[in-house]
């Protein structure tokens, strides 16, 4: 499995593109803001010859969706997320007004991610794990093969996500991390929705906020 990383828009939302020898791929959070940034990840997909099968939300909060519809009118995919998040497409051209960004419409989802559903494309699959508390909707995508977790704004490195938005919930947020999360194998790689990356080992010793 490869993972390319971008870092799109100004709240530097990384977006992961993951595909493996078969060139099928899916792509975490779609972020891009800019047409620079549409044509950076247009272009590495075109020149390594890669085959878009699905894009995954982590969440639904706008600087996270930002490249959905983009996505969209080039590929003809529509992205998936938690059900519970989907409540966000409907402000999202306000909640862009008051960063003072211009949008269109959100992009409407294809379908619903659900806890412990298996995410195939080549010969890779990831597992989504339902992590509520930055988002009600929120999701993490885990590969056990390879040893690495995608955990949007859950866990962070050093911190975790911020609960002060809609339907965020702090006690929520601690007890995902610490059901779903921290019982994956210490050496667990994660990748974040912001920052660098971290791993489970690291964030059971030194997180103060867990």
């Amino acid at each position: 499995m490869t993972i390319k990383t971008f870092t799109f828009n100004p709240f530097q939302v990384n977006a992961y593109l993951v595909y493996d020898e078969t060139k099928e791929a899916i792509l975490i959070d779609a972020s891009c803001y800019s047409e620079e940034e549409q044509q950076i990840l247009k272009h590495f997909i075109e020149q390594n010859e890669l085959i878009l099968k699905r894009v995954l939300n982590t969440h639904l909060h706008l600087d996270h969706q930002f490249g959905n519809k983009f996505i969209f009118d080039t590929y003809k995919i529509k992205p998936e997320a938690g059900e519970d998040d989907e409540f966000m497409i409907k402000s999202f051209v306000n909640q862009a007004l008051f960063y003072r960004l211009s949008v269109n419409e959100a992009q409407p989802l294809e379908k619903y991610i659900i806890d412990n559903e298996e995410i195939k494309f080549g010969n890779s699959s990831l597992v989504a794990l339902h992590v509520p508390g930055h988002s009600p909707g929120s999701m993490a995508f885990y590969s056990e093969k390879n040893g690495v977790l995608f955990s949007g704004d859950v866990l962070f490195q050093g911190s975790i996500g911020r609960t002060d938005l809609p339907q965020g919930d702090h006690a929520t947020l601690i007890s995902s991390i610490t059901k779903k999360l921290l019982p994956l194998p210490d050496s667990t790689v994660v990748y974040c929705g912001h920052g660098p990356s971290t791993n489970i080992g690291i964030e059971k010793k030194n997180n103060p906020y867990l």
